[in-house]
């Protein structure tokens, strides 16, 4: 055991003999997200660096403290990356502050605008080794992509918000980039954006991501050159300069667009930015607030004041949920209450991984 996870082990042994609880950081670029974070900070950007890559796999296994950036251009040197394009909070460059790490893409569970063509965090976790609450170092899954052995506790990480231990090492499969990419423009109404990208998603057509606001409908294709073409043909619209659709789609995955630097200086005033995860034909709600449509309508991004009740009521009576992504009162709850099966699982979960509750305490489930 190398010193930078023996001086981890030994401060999950302190808090647990003293039962005090302990706040997992890496960049600490996602502190706003989910409950607010309580206990004495645990520091894990010392255990960094890539592990091992074999591009001719498309796996790469990083340790959890690995700055999500430093990842990033490893694989992009070998014309391979991320696919499901997970949020770089924080200052994306600066790999020796504040900066998103590898672990906290995981336990966060986050995904960018690719997420509804390529799969989410959880689809591309091979294999993980976590530290728990037992002050144990237990290893799940493993390093190739065709592996089915012992119990698939590597994929129930992501999304975990950190409560069931510490992040130590991930593997991950990986994917070329593709050939040709091209975005397009296209001026509609929300309702009829949302159907028109699930048409084009029932078709052959290399539709990658889509974004609706403010009356304009860009679409990206990514594939085959002669695909994209032919989809361009079909779908029509204004072609967007490479430079500024990169700039576009960039400032969407890491929330530094218009639209998401304006809903931040809302919350800032009082209002709350939600995440709405809804089936995606669904049309569009009648909630009041500044909205984005992604997915092709599976997530919609809401800032607004109405009550979260509201929220919760109209997303749940379309079979969906609603998440207070951003606000500065979150009094209400950052997730949607758990139906009691669920809630059980989370619990046993937590029982089984860090029974005396020293890892993030409520911030994914309350009482946690």
């Amino acid at each position: 055991m190398d010193r930078a996870l023996a001086g981890l082990v030994e401060q999950v042994r302190a808090a647990r003999a003293a039962g005090t609880a302990l706040d997992i950081r890496g960049g600490n670029t996602k502190a706003f997200y989910g409950g607010p974070p309580r206990g004495g900070p645990l520091h894990v950007t010392a255990l960094a660096g890539i592990s091992s890559y074999e591009p001719s796999e498309l796996v790469v296994t990083a340790r959890g403290g690995t700055p999500l950036a430093e990842l990033e251009s490893a694989l992009a040197e070998k014309g391979q990356c991320l696919p499901f394009e997970p949020p770089r909070f924080g200052d994306p460059t600066d790999v020796g502050g504040r900066a998103g790490t590898v672990g906290g893409m995981v336990a966060a569970g986050l995904s960018g605008p690719a997420r509804a063509a390529v799969g989410c965090v959880r689809d591309y976790v091979l294999g993980a080794t976590l530290l728990t609450g037992r002050a144990e170092c237990l290893r799940f899954g493993g390093t190739v992509i065709k592996n089915v052995a012992g119990y698939d506790v590597s994929r129930v990480l992501a999304g975990s918000m950190g409560i069931l231990g510490v992040i130590c090492e991930v593997s991950l499969k990986v994917l070329p980039v593709t050939p040709a990419t091209l975005s397009l423009r296209l001026e509609m109404d929300a309702a009829s954006a949302i159907r028109r990208v699930n048409e084009w998603g029932g078709q052959p057509l290399p539709l990658n991501a889509s974004a609706w606001w403010a009356g304009t409908l860009v679409i990206r294709l990514s594939g085959a050159a002669a695909a994209v073409r032919a989809a361009q043909a079909k779908i029509g619209g204004e072609v967007v300069e490479p430079a500024m659709a990169s700039s576009f789609w960039a400032g969407l995955r890491d929330h530094r667009d218009e639209f998401f630097l304006g809903a931040m200086r809302a919350v800032e005033g009082g209002a709350g930015l939600w995440r709405l995860s809804l089936p995606p034909t669904t049309a569009p709600l009648a909630l009041s607030g500044e909205q984005l449509v992604e997915w092709g309508g599976a997530q919609r991004w809401l800032c607004t004041s109405a009550p979260a009740a509201a929220l919760r009521n109209a997303a749940a009576a379309v079979g969906g949920h609603a998440v207070l992504f951003r606000a500065t009162d979150k009094s209400a709850g950052a997730f949607a209450p758990l139906a009691p099966p669920l809630e059980r699982i989370h619990r046993e979960l937590k029982t089984a991984f860090d029974p005396d509750g020293v890892f993030n305490p409520g911030r994914l489930v309350p009482g946690l």
